[in-house]
């Protein structure tokens, strides 16, 4: 059929043409289809960020009490008062509990008595030593018995050193049936009721009081750890000796970042042969009583400061069989995967250690759009002005958490 002829008509049941009637749409068959490529996908980028953030070690510990000790019945006798509240915050010296004392002040009332029974034995035979040795110069009185009155003068002053010690004696025992707080700290329920005899053949523990401020964090640093740290003294021309100096960050479970602020207080001085670390603790200012003893705590301790480090924002990077990476637009806009090493977390921001520079423009939005070697049409992200913030935590896992040192973190775009 030649080039253009219209198709042989077939009439239909009723006689009208149908295959001519198809000719106008058949008009454009001759026509070629031609694929026009989409244009490319857009996506955001944005350079990498540039600031000074401080390298830390990340631990985990516990809190507990500087001080903690039993309250216990010395004396016997029955309870005859409880002075304060359980749980209540006491101070240094306060009377918490109170045992029988008219037994104690009896004898102590004896043993008053007996002394100066003694000392009135004493000045007797003290006098009858002064006659005596008076009458022994006059040859009135022989050496035999000067020696007895000095001898009786002699025993009767050793009689008053052991009153005098029978009232001390007695003063202590009456003292402790007088349960004081040994320090500041807080007092838990007490184990003991008013009427019950306590201290009897053994001492009773009454309650027990916790001192929480300040308190105490103890967490276990590795030997490389340990270098780290004494490597960071060294560049500030200081040792382990001055590692007051410290500073120590922690934060609980439930609080964002490190808002408790202490500073080392001990250091083991030799490493756990069994498993392989060193105990360190620090020392925190508890005022409003936020860190109970035996809390887990995620710590930090500073080791370096990177002046010049570089960051970008934590949801562009990927990870693959290679390791981390990011994906970069070039000069012609094509999707570039790069390699990075990455280090710490900085609120929303991840440290990059090697394989970016600062003029590289990373895919931060649209990332899905993005694939390795396509090409995209890139929008700069907008601006952000840097703004101080503290670091997010960060999992303890002995890795180095960065966060900045004095230096604004951006928002993210």
């Amino acid at each position: 059929m030649a080039k253009g002829a219209c198709l042989p008509v077939r009439l239909g049941r009723n006689g009208f043409p149908m295959a001519c009637g198809l000719a106008f749409l058949l008009a454009g068959c001759s026509e070629k289809n031609e694929y026009v490529a989409p244009p490319p996908p857009k996506v955001t980028v944005a350079a990498p960020l540039k600031q000074e953030v401080t390298r830390y070690l990340d631990f985990t510990g516990n809190t507990d009490a500087i001080n903690t000790v039993d309250l216990v019945a010395r004396v016997e006798g029955f309870l005859t008062s409880i002075d304060y509240k359980d749980g209540s915050v006491v101070k240094k010296g306060d009377r918490l509990f109170l045992i029988q004392q008219n037994t104690y002040q009896a004898n102590l009332d004896g043993a008053k008595a007996a002394q100066a029974s003694a000392a009135a034995a004493y000045l007797n035979a003290k006098t009858e030593y002064g006659r005596q040795a008076t009458l022994g110069q006059q040859d009135f009185s022989s050496q035999a018995v000067v020696d007895k009155a000095k001898a009786n003068m002699d025993q009767a002053e050793a009689g008053v050193e052991s009153a005098k010690a029978n009232v001390e004696i007695a003063e202590i025992n009456l003292g402790y049936t007088e349960v004081t707080a040994p320090f500041d700290g807080i007092v838990t329920r007490h184990l003991a009721d008013v009427g019950q005899l306590v201290g009897h053949a053994a001492p009773t523990t009454l309650a027990t009081i916790v001192q929480m401020d300040p308190i105490y964090v103890y967490f276990n640093i590795n030997e490389t750890q340990v270098l780290r740290i004494k490597e960071a003294l060294a560049r500030r021309g200081k040792t382990l000796i001055n590692i007051q100096e410290i500073e120590v960050d922690i934060g609980l479970q439930t609080e964002d970042g490190y808002p408790h602020k202490g500073r080392l207080d001990y250091v083991a001085p030799q490493v756990d042969a069994s498993t392989g670390t060193l105990q360190v603790r620090a020392l925190f200012e508890n005022k409003d009583l936020a860190l109970l003893p035996g809390l887990f705590v995620r710590v930090r301790v500073p080791v370096q400061k990177i002046p010049d480090a570089l960051l970008v924002d934590d949801t562009a990077i990927g990870t693959s069989q290679q390791g981390s990476y990011v994906l970069t637009v070039g000069a012609d806009n094509t999707v570039t995967q790069q390699v990075v090493k990455t280090g710490q977390l900085v609120g929303q921001y991840r440290v990059i250690e090697s394989g970016l520079s600062i003029t590289d423009k990373v895919v931060v939005g649209g990332i899905q759009r993005a694939i390795p070697g396509a090409k995209v049409e890139p929008e700069q992200a907008p601006a952000t002005p840097a703004a101080t913030a503290s670091p997010a935590a960060t999992p303890a896992t002995g890795a180095s958490p960065a966060a900045p040192a004095g230096a604004a973190t951006p928002a993210k775009p």
